[in-house]
């Protein structure tokens, strides 16, 4: 009987182990994930940012372009 016993508690404390290492590598994994969002996210800003840019230019092309070719009002 003591053999049963002891070699289920041998397996539990492997199999301990073997969770202690999964949570560790885990743990691991997620801080790189963490840090590859916050990347994303700053390069996200940042395309939204020329986004906006191109968006205020285009909105102001036809203007450009009338005062450009020289265009008035009124003739």
């Amino acid at each position: 009987m003591a053999t049963k016993s002891s070699n289920g508690n041998e397996n539990l404390q492997q199999a301990m182990a073997l969770l202690i290492q999964n949570q560790a590598a885990f743990v691991s994994h997620l801080r790189e994930t963490q840090q590859d969002m916050a990347v994303i996210r700053r390069e996200l800003e940042q395309i939204k940012a020329i986004l906006l840019r191109h968006d205020q230019v285009l909105a102001d092309l036809p203007e450009a372009i009338r005062l450009k070719v020289g265009f008035k009002p009124g003739r």
